[in-house]
Parts: structure tokens; C-alpha cells; sequence
């Protein structure tokens, strides 16, 4: 049988937590959960007794249920990673040698990943979602303070330490920054002054037309 060479445990694997994981990532309508429990419950009983298959199933279920409670409801990473480690321990016990074991977790690992690529065609679930806004929030907060630091330039005098035409590098006091004239060009070595900030944007002006 197929089920029973690595090969076969490798892609029975790969598929169950493709639609397993894909079902827990986006909205499958509940055909993924299906196909993934079919065939991860195809491998466990083609390679353990009832009572085996009983016990490394629930433990195979608590890792999942672990992943999705992160994803909903923690957001933190670590409960998710340790159902990750408990899915990958329960697929490896079942293998009767490591070599099977080997590509049972290489199965879950590659499954796993693919899987992400239903998030580029189908609707997302909401999981994981505070950690995705905490980092946006981690973003925004650098960019503001980006900001404010370049509007404290404003006034200040330095020098070009590359030709703008419009845009080059300046120099002031120590910090090479990237600024824009208001359309003139600029040569190597002249002093400015930065005379407004947009953004990012650092607008600079000969000093002596000041």
C-alpha cells in the first residue's frame, strides 16, 4: 500500500495538514478540517492499535486546539509553537521507525507552510490578529518618531556632501541625511539650511540665499 512506504507517509501527511492548517488560516467552509482529520486519522490507523490511536489522536487534538486558542484568543506565539511541537511529537510516534518518522515531520513542516498559500486566494480567519496589529503599531510609532526628529532639523545648517539634482546626501552636525531642493541644483560642499520638513522629506536651501 501507498500509506505504507515513506513516500506515502510523507504525502498523506503533507495533505492532511495542508487542509488542516489552511482551515485554520482561512475559511475553508469546514472542507478542510474534514480532509485534514481524514487523512491524519488514514495514518494513525495504518500504523497503530486502537488504543495507540485513541491516546496519540487526542494528543494529536490537544496540539491542534492549542494552536487555534493562540490564534484566537492568546496571541502570543508561545502556546501555538508548543501545539505546534506536541502536532510534530504525536505524527513522529506513530512512524514505526525514524526514517518514517523523519518524513512524517518533514510532511507536517512542508504541509504546514504550503498552507500559507491560501492566504493569498482565500478569506482570512481572524487569528493571530493582536499580534499583527502590535506590530503595526510597533511601525507607526517608529515612523512617528521618525517624524518628529527630522522636524527638529528645520533651521539647522550643514553642508552637501554629495551634488543635489535635486535630491543627495547632507551633512549636519555629523549625521548624513538624504534631502531635496525646491527644483534648483546644488554642488558638492555648499552650505544649507534646512528650511522645511515634510514627513521624510527634508527640503534644503542654500545659506546664502537666506
Amino acid at each position: 500500500m501507498f500509506i505504507e512506504t515513506v513516500l506515502g507517509v510523507f504525502v498523506v501527511i503533507f495533505f492532511a495538514m495542508f487542509f488542516l492548517f489552511g482551515e485554520i488560516l482561512v475559511k475553508l467552509k469546514g472542507i478542510g478540517a474534514i480532509l485534514g482529520v481524514g487523512l491524519i486519522g488514514y495514518y494513525f490507523f495504518n500504523y497503530l492499535s486502537t488504543t495507540d490511536m485513541i491516546l496519540v489522536g487526542l494528543g494529536f487534538a490537544v496540539g491542534v486546539g492549542l494552536i487555534i486558542l493562540d490564534g484566537k484568543f492568546i496571541n502570543d506565539g508561545i502556546v501555538g509553537s508548543i501545539g505546534f511541537v506536541v502536532v510534530l511529537f504525536s505524527v513522529a510516534f506513530a512512524a514505526p521507525d525514524w526514517l518514517y518518522a523523519s518524513y512524517s515531520i518533514a510532511g507536517v513542516v512542508a504541509g504546514t507552510l504550503f498552507s500559507l498559500v491560501l492566504l493569498r486566494f482565500v478569506p482570512k480567519r481572524a487569528m493571530w490578529g493582536k499580534l499583527a496589529l502590535a506590530d503595526q503599531l510597533t511601525g507607526d510609532q517608529g515612523y512617528n518618531s521618525m517624524n518628529e526628529s527630522y522636524k527638529e532639523l528645520v533651521g539647522k545648517e550643514g553642508t552637501t556632501l554629495t551634488d543635489l539634482r535635486p535630491s543627495g546626501t547632507i551633512d549636519i552636525e555629523g549625521e548624513r541625511y538624504s534631502a531635496i531642493t525646491k527644483g534648483s541644483w546644488m554642488k558638492q560642499g555648499v552650505d544649507i539650511y534646512v528650511s522645511e520638513v515634510d514627513g521624510t522629506k527634508i527640503l534644503v536651501e542654500e545659506k546664502n540665499e537666506s
